[in-house]
């Protein structure tokens, strides 16, 4: 089998065969790539202000409901008024690629949902307010 790869901007063309590995050409890699991210980066620099801007404020009675971990918040099973019992499922967070269901320390009633489905959190932000 043969192969390409590239290693710190060079390329190599490597036969596999049966155990043994033979290096056939190498050459310069031709990298186009660094006009790509140049007209990439303003597009994400908007996108990161926003997110910096919006600080969540709690206005509810009771004890916040805190991120263990930064990441993007993919589902909000609770509304404002809502009884819930310990160990219930509040929010759904995804960070690094896993879903992590954020449960109800304690039994209680909501009195503030401070995320919303799609909003981004750091760690210990708060998403819900229980009392």
């Amino acid at each position: 089998m043969k192969y390409k790869v590239t290693l710190n901007g060079r390329t190599y063309e490597v036969e596999v065969e049966a155990g043994k590995a033979m290096l056939l050409d190498e050459y310069e890699a031709i990298a186009p790539a660094p006009a790509a991210p140049a007209a990439a980066a303003p597009a994400a620099a908007p996108a990161a202000a926003p997110a910096a801007a919006a600080a969540p404020v709690i206005t509810g009675n009771g004890t916040p409901v805190e991120a263990p971990m930064p990441g993007n918040i993919l589902k909000v099973n609770v509304n404002v008024g809502d009884a819930v019992k310990e160990g219930q499922v509040l929010v759904v967070l995804e960070a690094m690629k896993m879903e992590n269901e954020i449960m109800a320390p304690k039994a209680g009633t909501v009195t503030q949902v401070v995320v919303t489905k799609g909003s981004t959190v750091d760690t210990g932000a708060p998403l819900v307010v229980l009392a």
